[in-house]
């Protein structure tokens, strides 16, 4: 029996979604800012850009506009896992919790490697102030029994790589906007426990901050000095 072929429908015939509404807003509101529209033409479009249903209507709306036509940030792929013979086999740092509590936080030095044994008990690790020295950290997690927990700040990138036997792991995926940031690694086995890795709202990593501080105040002697 021959199967009937269905053409995949054109980008510009996708239906919108409330976040292309949003970008396309975003646009025109940028554009009214600078002058390039009217506050008559931005209110028009405004409400040209509620009712649009495809992707193609909406672009309608911004054709004109510098900001349609710019190219996307490429791509920073996240550097991948670490090679065994960059990490070392024994760990920097054991955290252990056996029917009992164990936490590791604060102002701490982060090693490469880190593991962490909860059995009937609980583990937090917790890198929101953490000083990374390395930009790849391992933490090998196991749980039975027992729950470890993962925090990391909002501008590192997060991996995970694990399971669980009738448990849980589940670990976020962060991609930090700076290429040099760190990666953690969280992997694992929660046996009839939990593993979890996430990100700490509002907490950065301070080096980075400083690291990009130190770019711009670079950046501006160079100017200056010319």
């Amino acid at each position: 029996m021959d199967l009937q072929k269905q053409t995949a429908p054109a980008a510009t015939e996708l239906r919108a979604s409330d976040a292309d509404r949003d970008r396309v807003a975003d646009i025109l509101r940028d554009a009214l800012a600078e002058g390039r529209l009217t506050a008559d033409e931005h209110a028009e479009r405004v409400e040209g850009v509620l009712a649009a249903k495809t992707v193609g209507e909406l672009d309608v709306f911004i054709r004109d506009l510098p900001a349609a036509h710019e190219r996307p940030a490429p791509y920073l792929r996240v550097p991948s896992r670490p090679a065994p013979v960059a990490i070392p086999a024994d760990p920097d740092e054991n955290v252990v919790a056996v029917f009992s509590g164990a936490v590791r936080k604060g102002r701490w030095r982060a090693g490469r490697r880190i593991h962490a044994y909860a059995l009937f008990g609980s583990v937090e690790i917790d890198l929101s102030e953490a000083l990374f020295e390395y930009q790849q950290v391992v933490i090998r997690a196991i749980a039975v029994f027992g729950n470890v927990e993962v925090r990391v700040p909002e501008n590192v990138s997060l991996r995970g790589t694990g399971g669980g036997v009738l448990g849980n792991f589940e670990v976020d995926t962060l991609d930090a906007e700076d290429p040099e940031a760190p990666v953690v690694h969280v992997d694992g086995w929660a046996v009839l426990g939990n593993i979890e890795g996430r990100p700490k709202r509002g907490k950065l990593v301070a080096d980075i901050l400083d690291r990009v501080q130190r770019k711009v105040d670079k950046s501006l002697r160079k100017h200056l000095d010319r």
